[in-house]
């Protein structure tokens, strides 16, 4: 097979799918055979669908010979394992979920599917989506490609690494606080969270509701243009989801970024943040500068609250969704519990790890008698601050300029036991969730040890056309290193 490597964009692969310098089924195979070779190393993906995969693939191959392909057909992509499948399990990488089987697909996965993408399986995550470092998984933790000694970022660490290290082509993840862009960032590829609405979220196992939104992690903004374009829009399914116009997520790029004006938050590029990783961002700003663009300092003074907020909210939120596992309806069941009680207490103890059973316990505090003014009503107060900010910034700037992550990716086992200083760690990547914004990250540089460091755009509400262009704009001058494995 000629014009293929595993690290060739989507757009590279669907040219060459295209051209018939190769076929669906030889790319899908050439993908499973990395799967293979490599996936015990990193542990990416949880479920990998071969057999499913190679006869999706020949069914591309015949929507090609006919004429007929869609910009993701043959193309092999990996999703996050709180996407339900339908006929495939989907376990939110939890003992609770651990043999569960969807009747049904995410309106995503059917979107998919309508272009005859390739699903090559599962990818690992942190527990029901509950972490930063996508070790919090039952069924053991995953590596990041270019240091396996050190995490990959969560919840999506799977879907990252996986793109990282040609494991796929591209993949979905979710973001409820950063969980797509900090991922992205420590794994050295472009992700991005859409506008809170703009991606049903039908079929997507809740964690909180209000902040959570699938999106694509590729090589390129420009892939994840494509992967956008393909799952976007209203879904009678979900009722917070968007009518949209036919948006054309690749019709600013190549634009002039004489007119456009960057802003950098003071309060982004405090101590809190490594200096290897700010001057990187500098850096970056600088070259926008290079470009045209207007670089201005701005601010956004309720930062400083806003991983409280973050927590509050999304704890409280869930401790009411995971109240649907009690061992009755579906999912793991413990095997004592004399009452009915008993059993699903039996149940919740055993079927969850420690971070999930901590953000039930955090949030059913939040939201008890007596506390729930003190704490949740005052989070919820505290978000309409940052939307109010968010709000006047962007009338003077078309984008925000920030780290994704305070530091580069981190060795396994040095914050997992340290949750407040885990959750410390989101300060960059929560308040685009709070503020339901659109967020784009991809690499800017790397450390003295060769790992990524990223950078992130935050944008006005349905406007990731913009952040797509400015982000490919940079990348074209960008030079990307591989993981080595």
């Amino acid at each position: 097979m000629t014009g293929f490597d595993a690290f060739s964009s989507v757009a590279a692969l669907s040219a060459g799918l295209q051209s018939r310098a190769f076929s669906a089924p030889e790319l899908t195979q050439a993908y499973l055979d990395r799967i293979a070779a490599l996936n015990d190393r990193l542990n990416a993906y949880i479920t990998v669908c071969a057999d499913e995969a190679m006869r999706q693939a020949e069914a591309a191959q015949r929507r090609i010979d006919a004429g007929q392909a869609d910009a993701l057909t043959g193309i092999p992509l990996g999703i996050k394992d709180n996407i339900c499948t339908s006929g495939v399990r989907t376990t939110c990488a939890s003992r609770m979920l651990e043999t569960f089987v969807p009747p049904y697909d995410a309106t995503v996965i059917a979107r998919l599917k309508a272009q005859d993408a390739v699903l090559l399986g599962k990818l690992n995550m942190d527990e029901f989506a509950m972490g930063g470092s996508s070790q919090t998984s039952y069924f053991g933790g995953v590596k990041n490609p270019y240091d396996t000694s050190r995490v990959p970022g969560g919840s999506s660490g799977g879907s990252a690494a996986a793109v990282a290290a040609g494991l796929c082509a591209a993949s979905l993840g979710s973001d409820t606080g950063g969980s797509i862009r900090q991922p992205a960032a420590f794994c050295g590829v472009t992700g991005l969270k859409p506008t809170y609405g703009a991606v049903s979220r039908y079929g997507l196992v809740a964690f909180a509701s209000s902040l959570d939104q699938i999106g694509p992690i590729a090589r390129t903004a420009r892939d994840c243009a494509l992967l956008l374009s393909a799952v976007a829009g209203r879904d009678e399914n979900d009722g917070t989801s968007r009518a949209l116009p036919d948006v054309d997520y690749l019709a600013r790029v190549g634009m002039s970024l004489r007119d456009v004006t960057i802003g950098l938050p003071q309060e982004f590029f405090e101590d809190y943040v490594s200096e290897e990783v700010r001057a990187a961002v500098q850096a970056a700003a600088e070259h926008f500068r290079s470009l045209g663009a207007t670089l201005k300092t701005v601010s956004l003074p309720s930062l400083r609250y806003a991983v409280a907020s973050y927590y509050l909210i999304s704890s409280a939120e869930a401790a009411s969704n995971l109240s649907r596992y009690d061992g009755i309806k579906y999912g793991y069941r413990a095997q004592t519990g004399e009452t009915y009680e008993e059993l699903i207490k039996n149940t919740r103890r055993e079927g969850f790890g420690s971070e999930v059973k901590r953000r039930i316990v955090l949030g059913n505090y939040a939201l008890s008698s007596g506390y729930y003014d003190a704490y949740y009503n005052r989070a919820v107060q505290i978000r309409g601050r940052i939307r109010e900010e968010y709000a006047a910034l962007l009338r003077e700037c078309d984008c925000i300029l920030t780290p994704t992550a305070p530091t580069v990716s981190y060795p396994i086992g040095q914050q997992e036991n340290d949750p407040v200083r885990m959750y410390s760690a989101d300060i960059c990547s929560v308040t685009a969730n709070i503020a339901g914004l659109p967020a784009l990250s991809t690499p800017c540089g790397y450390n003295a040890q060769g790992l990524p460091i990223g950078m992130c755009l935050t944008g006005r509400a349905f406007d990731e056309a913009t952040l797509i262009a400015l982000a490919d704009a940079f990348e074209s001058d960008f030079s990307r290193r591989e993981a080595q494995l």
